[in-house]
């Protein structure tokens, strides 16, 4: 028999509209698969808007696919279907562990020479001097597993963000923008994969303008709750010392900054604005929520590369228990009051 949590477990239970924040990650985004998977069950939840960069995007596509064709169970079987899809079509893939590895149950790339060769060629060789620089393997996986005409008329509002190479700013595509250039601009990073073009102009990952970006869920949708799904450590205990160390947290820094950022301003808001005036009225009344969990930054940074089933499949149960965590906990608070303590965010601003 199943075991509810405290707040599945209330006989009246009114529907709580929330929308969703996903962050981007490569192979780590099969966490937020998880987180999904079990919300998806919550009978009372129903989801507005889903804003998502890279894999974050992945993943709020096709959820909000599937949920269009099937309801939540529509969405749980699509996603499950697309991250199998994606180990499948890496089975053949020469990035993957190492005997040694396997026999120590270690998920890592960092032993692999494959691995480095690549990680140190990606900080010196431009992607335009390679020949198979603009090639995406997920471009035929979206193309199978997305219909995106039905994504245009669903019931879930969609937000994927790009940055444009020129301006350096995010570019917000919703549902009628989609296509599968607009997901694999989300998610290109420039160092592995020729710039999208896309109506003439150039993007690269959406994480550096936004990881995910959350003001298209303030202005566009109903809900005043947004839970974040969030794969990208903020804190870290220890300074980094080698040089792969270094680098993975500058790319940590770079894509949780502009995050930070409206969430401070959501903060900043709810001291200052007038609870019934102007749209910073609006900012000031979200109710803001997290799903983390500290295993996610014990991964190493290679790991993002790891596509095998059984990998993802344990970062699905890990995403799976944090929000089991988080439902036991706060479930009862979606809909009433902010769990994510936003004013410690501006300490020393």
């Amino acid at each position: 028999m199943t075991t509810k949590t405290p707040a599945e477990a209330r006989p009246h239970r009114d529907i709580v509209l929330v929308d969703l924040g996903l962050q981007g990650g490569g192979a780590h985004g099969a966490f937020t698969w998880g987180v999904l998977d079990r919300l998806l069950e919550v009978p009372w939840l129903r989801f507005d808007g889903i804003s998502g960069t890279s894999a974050g995007a992945m993943n709020a596509v096709v959820m909000a696919d599937g949920y269009a064709a099937g309801g939540p169970e529509g969405a749980r079987t699509a996603l499950e279907k697309f991250w199998k899809h994606v180990s499948d079509a890496a089975l053949l893939s020469p990035l993957r562990r190492g005997p040694l590895e396997i026999l120590t149950g270690l998920w890592t790339l960092d032993y692999s020479p494959l691995y480095l060769t690549l990680d140190l060629a990606a900080r010196v060789i431009s992607p335009y001097s390679l020949s198979l620089g603009g090639s995406n393997p997920l471009r035929a996986i979206l193309e199978e597993h997305i219909d995106f005409a039905r994504v245009a008329g669903g019931p879930i509002r969609l937000f994927v963000t790009a940055t444009n190479v020129h301006t350096g700013r995010g570019r917000v595509f919703r549902n009628a923008e989609l296509s599968i250039d607009a997901l694999l601009a989300s998610a290109c990073l420039p160092t592995m994969f020729q710039a999208v073009e896309i109506d003439g102009e150039a993007y690269w990952d959406g994480g550096y303008a936004g990881n995910p970006t959350i003001t298209p869920l303030v202005r566009d949708c109903v809900s005043q709750d947004t839970i974040l799904i969030q794969i990208n450590p903020i804190n870290r205990p220890l300074a980094p010392r080698t040089a792969r160390e270094i680098h993975n947290r500058l790319n940590e820094v770079a894509f949780n900054s502009p995050l930070l950022k409206e969430l401070r301003m959501i903060a900043l808001l709810r001291q200052v604005a007038d609870p019934g005036k102007g749209e910073g009225a609006v900012w000031a009344k979200m109710r803001i929520h997290r799903i983390a969990s500290e295993e996610m930054a014990q991964l190493s940074s290679s790991s993002k590369l790891l596509a095998e089933w059984e990998f993802f499949c344990k970062l699905r149960d890990k995403g799976r228990r944090a929000a089991e965590a988080f439902l036991d906990a706060h479930g009862a608070d979606l809909g009433v009051r902010s769990t994510f303590d936003l004013d410690a965010l501006l300490a020393g601003v």
